[in-house]
């Protein structure tokens, strides 16, 4: 990967990608050489996909909050986020939630994205899919014992909960996550941005 605008490029001429190049829709990312931290979450939801921004969303205002920074830090060059889909890829058949991203990204596309930003320090894993993907063999029975078991996979990765309005039922059913693992996410998140 030369530049960002290459990969954009190539994604867009992706015959998998056509559907949303027909309407006009980039993939949808926040790549920098010199970030330090990186975000991969699933894929952009309905609401980025209108304003063309990761996290616009009442998603990305609770991840600010986690992470203990403001708007401006988690659109600066100090972060990235490199979903598991860089589109939205529609609704599911049932209507509940988002169709689960589509593999190809993540394998063709991910590892010479990450080679291209070398100065990562610490990658945000967030929610199953990305989990299941970058933790592998490694991840717990479920995405509840994986977040618990956070410590394991530093200083490397730190996997989460999605921070959606949708999960306030296992946040609720989960208060270690905010007393315990979200201060240590804070102050390792502060330390990289010498904040």
């Amino acid at each position: 990967m030369k530049s960002v605008d290459e990969l954009t490029r190539r994604l867009e001429e992706d015959p998998r990608n056509a559907e949303y190049t027909r309407r006009d829709i980039p993939p949808v990312y926040q790549l920098h050489k010199e970030a330090r931290i990186l975000i991969i979450g699933q894929a952009p939801g309905k609401k980025v996909e209108e304003s063309l921004i990761p996290f616009n969303d009442k998603s990305g205002e609770k991840l600010m909050d986690w992470m203990g920074i403001d708007r401006d830090t988690f659109y600066s060059e100090r972060i990235a986020i490199m979903p598991m889909d860089f589109y939205f890829p529609g609704k599911s058949a049932s209507g509940s939630g988002d169709k689960p991203p589509r593999k190809f990204i993540a394998q063709e596309y991910h590892q010479e994205i990450l080679a291209y930003m070398d100065q990562i320090q610490l990658t945000i894993i967030i929610g199953k899919y990305a989990m299941d993907y970058y933790l592998g063999k490694d991840a717990k029975r479920n995405l509840t014992e994986t977040v618990r078991a956070y410590q394991e996979y530093l200083p490397k990765y730190f996997p989460i909960v999605h921070p959606s309005p949708l999960n306030f039922r296992w946040q609720g059913k989960n208060p270690w996550f905010m007393k315990e693992v979200v201060p240590v996410l804070r102050r390792r998140v502060a330390e990289i941005l010498g904040e």
